[in-house]
């Protein structure tokens, strides 16, 4: 048991730096204050608003049929929002470091699914945009 809790948690942390690198890259191409602090920070914020409306939409409010769509488009919507609430430069701009960041951690994910790591999504980032 203790083997598979490790495992998972060295797959969480693992992917949470994935996506705070995303973030740091995309961040420092698009806008003027990128840290590694703030990107993780970025990432922690995101993963938590992305995982809490697909929760609340999905899992609370339990919509069924077509609408179940409904939980994360509005979990891309408001990781953006939060994305332009923590950048402050636009909606543009958020678009942008949100693609970006789904991009860089796609490549990043794509390199570590190459050699062999068997796990290919991340903690922090929508699964496809």
């Amino acid at each position: 048991m203790s083997v598979t809790i490790t495992a998972s948690l060295l797959g969480t942390v693992l992917s949470f730096l994935v996506v705070t690198a995303a973030t740091y890259v995309t961040t420092s191409l698009l806008s003027d204050g990128s840290s590694v602090v703030y990107s993780l920070f970025t990432a922690g914020i995101t993963s938590v608003v992305w995982f809490g409306v697909t929760y609340l939409i999905s899992g609370v409010v339990g919509v069924g049929g077509y609408a179940v769509a409904a939980g994360p488009a509005l979990a891309v919507v408001a990781y953006i929002l939060a994305v332009d609430l923590l950048y402050e430069n636009g909606l543009g701009q958020a678009v942008a470091i949100s693609i970006g960041t789904w991009t860089v951690s796609f490549a990043i994910l794509y390199a570590a699914a190459y050699f062999g790591y068997s796990s290919f999504q991340a903690i922090g980032v929508p699964p496809g945009i």
